[in-house]
C-alpha cells in the first residue's frame, strides 16, 4: 500500500484527508499500525502535519492510540460505530420527518437521479462512486430540513460508518440499498412522513446488522 504525495498548501487538512480516505476504503486496513515517520515518508510530508492528523483521526474514532504504546486503524466495530450509527439514524429520522412536507418534484426528482447514479455504480463495482451517490441522496432531505447543527453532527460521526459502507456496497446486499432508496423517494413523493421515517430508519439499522 502506497499514498501519494501531498502538493497542495493545506498540509495538515490533506494529511488527514488522505489518510482517513485509506482507512475507509481498506488501503489501512483494520488494526494496522500507523507510524508517524512512514506516512509523512509516503506523502512527502513532514512530521508534524502527520502526527495532527492522527489525533484529528483519533478523535474521530478512526484511529486507537495509547501514548508511548501503539497508534494504529481502529476496529470496524468498535464501541464508537455503534454510539456513531446510532447517532446518525437518530438524526437522518428526524431530518426526513422535517423534510418530507418541505420536498418539491425537483427534490424528488434528485434523490431517483441520484440513486440512478447509485445503482449503475454498483453495477459496475464503482465503490467510490456508489458511497458519493449515496451521500448525495441522503443530503437532499438534510438540506430540507434545514438545521445546520443536524448537517455538522452528520458530518462529525457518518465517516466512521463509512467502512461499513464499503462492505455492503462492495456485496450482493447492495441490491438491498437500491430498493430502499426508492421506498424512500417513493414515500417523499407521496408525502408519506411515517414511511419515509421507517424506511430511513431501516436502511441505517441494516448498516450494521447485514455484517
Amino acid at each position: 500500500m502506497s499514498l501519494s504525495k501531498v502538493t497542495r498548501p493545506l498540509l495538515r487538512d490533506e494529511a488527514y484527508d488522505r489518510i482517513r480516505q485509506a482507512i475507509v476504503d481498506g488501503s489501512l486496513p483494520p488494526g494496522a499500525p500507523l507510524r508517524d515517520a512512514d506516512l509523512a515518508d509516503q506523502l512527502g510530508l513532514s512530521k508534524a502535519p502527520v502526527r495532527q492528523a492522527l489525533l484529528r483521526l483519533a478523535d474521530d474514532g478512526l484511529v486507537d492510540s495509547k501514548p508511548q504504546s501503539y497508534t494504529r486503524v481502529s476496529e470496524v466495530m468498535s464501541a464508537d460505530v455503534l454510539d456513531a450509527r446510532q447517532i446518525v439514524r437518530l438524526l437522518h429520522e428526524f431530518a426526513v420527518r422535517q423534510a418530507v412536507p418541505r420536498c418539491r418534484p425537483a427534490d424528488v426528482a434528485a434523490m431517483r437521479a441520484a440513486n440512478d447514479r447509485f445503482a449503475a455504480a454498483i453495477e459496475a463495482r464503482d465503490i467510490a462512486a456508489a458511497v458519493a451517490a449515496d451521500d448525495e441522496l441522503h443530503d437532499v432531505p438534510v438540506r430540507l430540513a434545514g438545521n445546520s447543527a443536524v448537517a455538522a453532527t452528520l458530518d462529525r460521526y457518518t465517516p466512521l460508518l463509512r467502512r461499513l459502507e464499503h462492505s455492503r456496497f462492495s456485496s450482493a446486499l447492495a441490491w438491498n440499498s437500491v430498493e430502499r432508496h426508492t421506498k424512500l423517494i417513493d414515500a417523499f413523493e407521496k408525502r408519506d412522513t411515517a414511511t419515509a421515517v421507517s424506511v430511513i430508519s431501516t436502511i441505517w439499522t441494516e448498516l450494521l446488522e447485514d455484517r
